[in-house]
């Protein structure tokens, strides 16, 4: 009973979420997306606009302003009028906020789920996940009062230390493509729960899911000009590892631009957390769980089409008789099919990352 019970939730799930799908490809317009500064969207200064396309059908779903140092210091300067206020915010009326952000965003789950479909690629069961997994991070940062509680320590007879934690100010999150999701979520709830104001750039390749998320945020209660997103490319990370009101610069992505943001961010007096890429070995020992170890190892090297740090590039197989283990590993990597279904392999992000699979 318990199992066709599971079996149907997961069919309803399912149907909400190509729902939400159908709905979204049924709209003919680009639009040319805004920023979101001040507690709302607004366009950017941008002449130029860079293509978001669905990396399923190729189709052209929006279009993002080439934003720059403009509207990196409009954002900027929204952050910083809006932080004294913020900042003296008890802890407890913060979270407040961040636990009805919560419950909207598990309201609005098939959503959410559909527009990480429509503009990242991965099936909608990987999509589920992902904006699930980033929720976990918003109930952490729910437990903010007693992880920002200070200490008092004697430190030697007659001397005694006080342990306070303060938020920094304005702060910046650059994110990647590959989660739309989850990867905001890592820094969003956070910093803003700490009292910090945050200013995020979101890829250009997947804007829809940040915005989404700061509507949400703006209906559960959040002050304006707390969170702000900028739209861009190279010329926006620029401007906020270099913007002199910034305090704080967090960065996901390639190991290139991790390195050139984190030199950036240093060189002017931030603090950075600046995180790149990873090569994953796997290795599979002669008394390994068959059935178990292969199904990891698809998950690893398969999973969101393989466009993730984590994911598996080599596998080492140990001991002599393998071949069977390996042979069953092809099988099952030979059935893999196509599509945005749960279990199946979505598409790369685009044309490009294609071409660079192909020449491995």
């Amino acid at each position: 009973t318990h199992n066709i019970f599971s079996a149907l939730q997961a069919m309803e799930r399912v149907r909400r979420i190509s729902q939400h799908i159908s709905a979204a490809a049924c709209s003919s317009q680009t639009e040319v997306l805004r920023n979101f500064i001040g507690g709302q969207f607004e366009p950017s200064s941008a002449s130029s606009f860079i293509p978001v396309t669905n990396p399923a059908t190729g189709e052209e779903i929006c279009r993002v302003p080439e934003g720059g140092p403009e509207d990196v210091e409009k954002a900027v300067k929204a952050a910083s009028a809006a932080f004294p206020a913020w900042r003296d915010t008890p802890v407890k009326a913060r979270v407040e906020i961040l636990f009805r952000f919560k419950a909207l965003c598990e309201k609005n789950l098939a959503e959410l789920t559909a527009l990480v479909v429509k503009e990242h690629g991965k099936n909608s069961g990987e999509a589920e996940a992902e904006v699930l997994k980033g929720l976990e991070t918003v109930s952490f940062a729910t437990g903010l009062p007693d992880l920002l509680a200070g200490r008092i320590l004697e430190v030697a007879r007659g001397v005694w230390c006080q342990e306070v934690r303060r938020p920094i100010g304005v702060v910046a999150s650059i994110v990647p493509f590959n989660f739309p999701a989850m990867v905001p979520l890592w820094t969003l709830p956070i910093a803003i729960g700490c009292g910090n104001c945050l200013v995020m750039k979101p890829s250009e390749k997947v804007p829809l899911t940040l915005l989404r998320f700061a509507e949400l945020l703006a209906e559960a209660g959040l002050p304006k000009g707390v969170f702000s997103i900028v739209h861009g490319s190279q010329a926006v990370a620029k401007a906020l590892a270099e913007n002199p009101g910034i305090s704080a610069v967090s960065f996901v992505g390639s190991s290139r631009v991790a390195d050139i943001i984190d030199k950036t961010a240093r060189s002017t007096g931030k603090r950075a957390l600046c995180m790149g890429g990873a090569k994953n070995h796997l290795i599979a020992m002669p008394d390994c769980d068959e059935e178990m170890t292969i199904s990891d190892i698809m998950n690893s090297a398969f999973g969101s089409a393989g466009q993730r740090c984590m994911a598996a590039s080599v596998l080492l197989v140990v001991g002599r008789d393998r071949k069977q283990f390996i042979d069953n590993l092809v099988a099952r990597a030979a059935s893999l099919k196509a599509g945005q279904a749960p279990g199946e392999i979505g598409p790369v992000i685009d044309a490009a990352a294609a071409s660079r699979n192909s020449q491995y």
